[in-house]
């Protein structure tokens, strides 16, 4: 009898237990979207391959803008919907613009061009998984291969020379829910990218975190917002 009793119990768990990850699943899904469509300021870190701080706003109209430093460099970039600006050394460019000049503002422009907000990021990462569990107070799950690929392909200056090449690619990531809104993402990737017949052993860490959800406004200089018309 008791022993019957035992694998009822376990063959309760096993239907169960998916179920239990698509309800963690939708409830990052649901963090994701209200924070979207709230509005936010953020910071991020990234430790490893192309390290850097980035700091931002995106209100609930969808305008952001975006302050980003890579080693001794400090870019700005104001983004809405489709349309993107970029501050050169000329001043604020549209990105179309500016990804048809040569040298620093190509690359510029190209990198406009291709920025997604975090939210958007992470939403789009928790639909595409295959599953998600909490674990203590985050979220936890494993990125797919392709996943791990897309966050490591960095696109270079435009496309010159080789597209890039990811193999042995893996990721995970973390999730943390504050009043219905994520408060928080981290992502991992791990892998070999090849580029020009050399490999770079990658290993990065990504760490987003939110506040002012519901108030934060963007501030943008009237230049740069005409660039975006």
């Amino acid at each position: 009898m008791f022993r019957k009793m035992l694998v009822a119990a376990a063959s309760l768990m096993l239907i169960a237990s998916p179920l239990a990850f698509a309800d963690d699943k939708e409830d990052v899904v649901k963090a994701a979207k209200k924070l979207s469509e709230s509005g936010y300021s953020w910071k991020s870190t990234t430790e490893g391959g192309f390290g850097g701080q980035q700091e931002g706003k995106a209100q609930k109209d969808g305008l952001t803008w975006v302050s980003l430093t890579m080693r001794d460099n400090t870019v700005e970039m104001l983004k809405q919907g489709e349309k993107a600006a970029v501050k050169t050394e000329d001043g604020w460019k549209s990105a179309a613009d500016a990804s048809q000049a040569e040298g620093q503002g190509r690359f510029l422009g190209m990198m406009a061009q291709n920025f997604r907000a975090p939210a958007a990021q992470a939403l789009d990462m928790a639909e595409k998984v295959k599953e998600v569990k909490k674990s203590g107070d985050a979220y936890e799950t494993t990125l797919t291969e392709e996943q791990a690929k897309a966050l490591m392909s960095f696109r270079g200056r435009g496309g010159e020379g080789q597209a890039p090449q990811i193999s042995n690619a893996k990721g995970s990531a973390k999730f943390w829910v504050k009043d219905g809104a994520l408060s928080k993402f981290e992502y991992k990737v791990q892998g070999t990218r090849t580029r020009n017949n050399e490999d770079q052993e990658i290993n990065r860490t990504t760490t987003v975190e939110f506040k002012d959800v519901g108030t934060a406004k963007v501030d943008a200089p009237s230049e740069a917002k005409d660039k975006l018309k």
